[in-house]
């Protein structure tokens, strides 16, 4: 007798050929369940008295009801009951022969009685099937003939010859006619101007058969002449024998859609205010321009702004300034009447003509004048009526010069020089000049970065007493050590540093370390008083904290305020709205105030005796009147004199700049002028060089 360990080994190793010889459409639980149900009636039929075929059949046919189908299945099954189940239970070799034939029998049974099943059912599905395509045909053609003619879009059935032979009442409706008049029409008598011409030749290559379908927007004319725009999809039918026999147009109205797609595109690419094309549309037309492929194609620009446009926004409201807009708009649009020519608004008060296929520079010089004169009628709006001019920028190219963006450029920076020559004005375009504007951009962009990079750095020239030749100062110069320019002079970028805001934090630098410098000299040589003077701009001059910020420094460097100079432009500081509380202040503190370049600008003695001036510096011009040998101009002569004169009598000092020869050296002494500074005595130099020259100075 076999053992029941032996059965189990049986069972699992029944369940590792089955898994492995077919597909198995159960979990190996649900299938470890079932082979070991069946391991257990297959060893009760191996021990019983005698083997009962219908019982050991079941268990054939219960791995067909398992669907365990596969041949390989079948055989693994019979094959293992002839190796294993002799010894897992004890039983004969006939027993086991037998067992393996009633297996294989209940298999084949069930297998066949399954494949009749599905024939039986494969049959009856089949007839049915033909009963229902025969209910559904004649239901589909039924449904077809509520669609056609019930449906909501248009719908047209036309010959390959072109004929309309039949069309629904949404076809007609669409189109104003009746289903009976659009059937006497043909298809080419339904075209549009707007038709593209590519859109018929796609027509006759359906009609031809090339294609199955087309689909395109379309328009159609209705009996009123009224236009309706569609979305049109036109299919091709053959027959069966694949040629072409008819064709299916679709149509449904999308007038009102593009009508909004239209709305939106103009407002995308149009101002709101004025109407005219925007900076989008002006951009998308000069790329047009460029992508002509033409090589004699030229373009011109003429970029404008309105001058002085912020005082009407200030003053009358900006009511007022959207008025004025529309209006200049509407000019503009005047000057650009030709078909080639096109007007628009870039920003603000800013609008650019631009001119297609442009006959050369005179063309655009000619544009731009008569602009300027237009623009600069009277306007009335409402009860205000005034005038207003505009500056120009001028540009003129071939295509293949340049591109879109670098000519935008060119007429952004030749505006900027139009309004900075005076305004009320065109200029044009010049490329040397726009080398030099573009270069001074690059320094303006540059300066803050400068700043905190350390590129600046300070030069002192000596200020010598003209009665003994005497050390008595130095003025600080800054210098700025470009890394590709080298080094810069204050005249190539002190005004940028004013228009871009950096001047106030570039002279606080200055200020600092002018003062630092001038202290350590002071602790280094006690015996020998030397003053330092610095340049002060108008934006500093005007700022409110200057006094504190030089109280300030003069406390953190440890410098005495005595030998400070603080030196403005004589336009600066003879401004009676200017700083002149702050100066006060700074003078009560013993700082020294100094006029710059005194005698470019409109001073008058009478008024600057009351300002807390302490020296005047001659400017250039005048001490370069004293050069001549032969006695030079005598009306310089008299000038300097006459303004040492008048200075001495209010308390003033004067100062000579720009001395370079000894003989204005001796000519300004013997006229009383205190102090020179200039290329005669030492030119700029480094703090090193200074401390030399005061080693040489004798002690007070």
């Amino acid at each position: 007798m076999g053992s029941q360990g032996g059965l189990t080994d049986f069972a699992a190793c029944w369940r590792r050929l089955v898994a492995h010889e077919g597909f198995v459409p159960m979990d190996l639980g649900g299938l470890d369940a079932l082979l070991g149900s069946l391991t257990d009636r297959l060893a009760e039929a191996a021990r019983a008295g005698s083997c009962n075929p219908e019982a050991v059949g079941a268990i054939g046919s219960a791995l067909v009801e398992a669907h365990l189908t596969e041949p390989a299945v079948l055989a693994a099954t019979v094959s293992l009951i002839g190796t294993h189940l002799a010894a897992a239970t004890g039983a004969g070799p006939d027993r086991i022969v037998e067992i393996q034939a009633a297996v294989a029998a209940g298999y084949a049974t069930a297998i066949r009685d399954a494949t009749m099943a599905e024939q039986e059912l494969l049959g009856r599905s089949v007839l049915s099937a033909h009963a229902s395509a025969e209910r559904a045909l004649r239901s589909s053609e039924a449904r077809l003939r509520a669609v056609f003619h019930g449906a909501a879009i248009g719908i047209g059935v036309s010959t390959m010859d072109g004929r309309i032979v039949q069309v629904n009442q949404a076809f007609a409706d669409l189109l104003g006619y009746t289903t009976e008049e659009l059937c006497s029409l043909l298809v080419p008598q339904l075209n549009h101007p707007e038709d593209p011409p590519e859109m018929w030749k796609m027509y006759e290559a359906l009609i031809g058969g090339e294609h199955d379908h087309v689909r395109m927007e379309k328009a159609y004319y209705r009996k009123d002449r009224a236009v309706v725009w569609t979305d049109l999809t036109v299919s091709l039918i053959r027959d069966e024998a694949g040629a072409p026999e008819f064709t299916i147009a679709m149509v449904q109205d999308i007038t009102d859609r593009r009508r909004l797609k239209h709305r939106l595109e103009h407002q995308a690419t149009h101002d709101p205010l004025t109407g005219l094309p925007n900076r989008t549309m002006v951009g998308e037309q000069l790329q047009r321009i460029f992508d002509t492929g033409d090589p004699d194609a030229r373009v011109g620009l003429c970029y404008l702004d309105l001058d002085g446009f912020k005082r009407v926004n200030d003053t009358l409201g900006h009511q007022v300034g959207d008025e004025l807009l529309v209006a200049v708009a509407q000019r503009l649009r005047a000057c650009a009447a030709d078909f080639r020519q096109l007007a628009g608004r870039m920003s603000g008060d800013e609008f650019v003509l631009l001119i297609e296929n442009s006959s050369g520079p005179a063309e655009l010089t000619g544009l731009a004048e008569r602009t300027l004169a237009v623009l600069a009628e009277p306007y009335q709006l409402g009860q205000h009526r005034m005038r207003v001019s505009a500056s120009i920028g001028v540009v003129e190219s071939n295509v293949h010069a340049t591109s879109p963006a670098e000519l935008m450029k060119a007429a952004d920076l030749t505006l900027y020089v139009a309004k900075s020559e005076g305004r009320s004005r065109f200029v044009m375009y010049d490329a040397d000049r726009n080398a030099r504007q573009a270069a001074r951009y690059a320094l303006a962009a540059a300066l803050p970065d400068a700043l905190d990079r350390g590129e600046f750095t300070l030069v002192y020239q000596p200020l010598v007493s003209l009665a003994d030749q005497r050390l008595i100062g130095v003025e600080a110069l800054l210098r700025w050590q470009h890394p590709q320019l080298g080094e810069l002079a204050p005249d190539s970028f002190i005004t940028l540093a004013e228009e871009t805001g950096v001047i106030v934090p570039l002279g606080r630098w200055v200020l600092e370390q002018a003062c630092g410098q001038a202290a350590d000299w002071a602790r280094r040589f006690p015996g020998v008083r030397i003053s330092v003077s610095v340049n002060i701009t108008v934006s500093q001059a005007h700022e409110p904290t200057l006094p504190a910020e030089v109280e300030s420094i003069l406390t953190r460097t440890g410098l005495d305020p005595s030998l400070l100079v603080l030196e403005l432009t004589e336009s600066a500081i003879m401004d009676t709205n200017g700083p002149l509380q702050a100066l006060a202040s700074l003078a009560e503190r013993g700082i020294r105030i100094a006029i710059d370049d005194f005698g470019t600008g409109y001073s008058n003695f009478a008024y600057l005796r009351r300002l807390p001036v302490h020296t005047l510096k001659l400017a250039g011009p005048f001490v370069d009147g004293l050069r001549d040998p032969a006695g030079g101009d005598s009306v310089d002569e008299r000038i300097v004199e006459t303004i040492i004169r008048l200075a001495h009598t209010i308390g003033i000092s004067v100062t000579a700049e720009a001395v370079e020869t000894r003989l204005q050296a001796d000519r300004l002494r013997a006229l009383g002028c205190d102090t020179g500074q200039g290329w005669l005595f030492a030119r700029p130099m480094l703090p090193a060089g200074v401390a030399d020259l005061l080693r040489e100075e004798p002690v007070n």
